[in-house]
């Protein structure tokens, strides 16, 4: 434990850690459970993809209110009750399959619900670790909270999810429901210092335009925003694919896009082991450059070729840069910003991450309808070519100090 998580962190922060750990379990599995539960009950595609919208949309509609209301109240109150509007959905989904009243249109009203409380809680669990932990120690803080993730809800989570879908369909559910139970309990020890507003809120609007404003006029902040959105329009046309490529270029069969997904989460458990020495010996600036070069190279790569022996340890080298730079963002996005407008900053850059995904989605879905499927890969490589040429002068605004 004083490895992993040393004394100087804090108790509170400890808590935080395990609670985020076991709710990216939970999550890891539902990614998994939702999808097979909704073709379970429906062979609509309509209705199947609806699914996937339904993770995307909450983001983009809820993402700056959510913001909002972190920045202005209690945010362990905002966690725990967007926590328990979660467990209660869970609960009655698994209500509905034990007694056979499961429908297609109840499981996804569940899983709207799910989605939408989830923004909730994500966006004021990001807020807390500044709370927590000095600033020199926010690189170990968020690269200890990005490893949870990696590792449980991207590596861990879905396969086991899958397990226990195959083993009755209320199980996968009824597992997050503890899990989420258990991290409840324990971000309820959390401990956080005064925070919130003593004089009266603005409006929304006013708060939200606020938040905005401040991304727009901060540099380093700045171009991290659209940084994220403009290399998220790029892998979002090339992700939408993903498993056609998987079958059709590379050849991997039915269990290829499984493989690509833990091969890519293993390459960010090495970047969770190599994360403290790279930031001893380089600057945040820098490793964002690099980061970025990696995943313009990652493109060609796998526009160009057809074997899998050639993508598969491409897609590891991703999954290291991915790690490296959910951390450095964070990190970067924490130091710089005030304690009262870490929601909405958090907001607006959630925002820019699942909008560049939706909309670069649909580019390379039609890009690969009329081209094949690889010509999302080689538009993404000449896209994120220009965009980092662009954006290389401004990247010198995100150092360790600034």
């Amino acid at each position: 434990m004083a490895t992993v998580l040393p004394p100087r962190l804090g108790t509170s922060f400890r808590w935080l850690v395990g609670s985020s750990w076991a709710t990216n379990l939970g999550d890891g599995i539902s990614a998994a459970a939702g999808p097979l539960l909704v073709a379970s009950l429906t062979g609509d595609p309509v209705r199947i993809s609806l699914a996937a919208l339904l993770a995307w949309a909450p983001p983009l509609v809820c993402g700056l209110y959510a913001g909002v209301l972190s920045d202005r109240h209690d945010r362990r109150l905002i966690v725990l009750i967007a926590n328990a509007v979660r467990m209660l959905v869970l609960a009655g989904l698994v209500g509905a399959l034990a007694t056979g009243r499961i429908s297609v249109d109840l499981v996804l009203l569940g899983l709207g619900l799910l989605s939408t409380a989830e923004v909730f809680a994500d966006n004021t669990t990001g807020t807390l670790a500044p709370m927590l932990v000095s600033r020199a120690d926010l690189t170990m803080a968020n690269a200890r909270l990005t490893a949870g993730f990696v590792t449980l809800n991207q590596l861990a989570g879905p396969p086991i999810g899958a397990a226990l879908f195959a083993a009755g369909r209320a199980w996968p559910l009824a597992t997050e429901l503890l899990l989420l139970c258990a991290g409840t309990l324990m971000v309820a020890r959390v401990t956080l210092p005064p925070h919130g507003r003593d004089e009266p809120a603005a409006s929304v609007r006013r708060d939200v335009v606020e938040g905005v404003r401040w991304v727009a006029r901060h540099p380093a902040i700045r171009t991290l925003a659209l940084t994220v959105l403009i290399f998220n329009l790029a892998f979002g046309a090339a992700y939408s694919v993903m498993v056609l490529y998987a079958t059709e270029v590379l050849g991997l069969g039915s269990v290829g896009f499984g493989l690509i997904t833990t091969v890519t989460a293993l390459g960010g458990i090495l970047g969770t082991v190599a994360y403290g020495r790279l930031t001893a010996r380089v600057s945040l600036g820098n490793l964002m450059r690099i980061g970025l070069i990696i995943e313009t190279g990652t493109h060609l790569i796998l526009g160009t070729t057809r074997s899998a022996w050639v993508a598969l340890p491409t897609f590891f080298l991703f999954g290291v840069h991915e790690f490296v730079w959910r951390s450095t963002a964070t990190t970067v996005r924490q130091r710089a910003v005030p304690v009262q407008l870490q929601g909405r900053v958090g907001a607006v850059n959630a925002i820019c991450v699942y909008g560049g995904l939706v909309v670069g989605a649909a580019f390379g879905g039609v890009l690969a309808s009329r081209y094949g499927v690889v010509a999302p890969f080689r538009v993404a490589f000449v896209g994120a070519v220009i965009f980092l040429i662009a954006l290389w002068p401004q990247m010198r605004h995100i150092a360790h100090d600034d």
